[in-house]
């Protein structure tokens, strides 16, 4: 059984994109207020599908997207070990047991 909000956000998130139909149908597409409407509907649009989105995700039920990030965790990572390259020794690091006075 769906949620009742997870529905709301699924029809919240039809109507406005009947809205955008209704506008391409009635040619006023191509006008300035045909353009900022159908833009501010695919907002709202897209606001109620993200909230669909993330219901559905927090129940668990897009778990099959995260199949391949699950398999490769479960793989063990295999290291290749690298021949030391030539380098300087390092200078040793000389501590001074004293601790320095500070000039007041």
């Amino acid at each position: 059984m769906l949620p009742m909000m997870l529905v709301i956000s699924i029809v919240m998130g039809i109507v406005p994109l009947l809205g955008i139909a209704w506008t391409i149908a009635t040619g006023t597409v191509t006008t300035v207020d045909g353009l900022f409407m159908s833009l501010i509907l695919l907002t709202l649009s897209a606001v109620f599908f993200l909230n669909a989105f993330w219901e559905l995700r927090d129940r668990g039920a897009l778990a099959f997207l995260h199949k391949k990030r699950v398999a490769a965790e479960a793989t063990p990572k295999v290291t290749t070990k690298e021949t030391p390259k030539a380098t300087a020794p390092a200078a040793p690091a000389i501590k001074d047991s004293k601790p320095k006075e500070s000039e007041s």
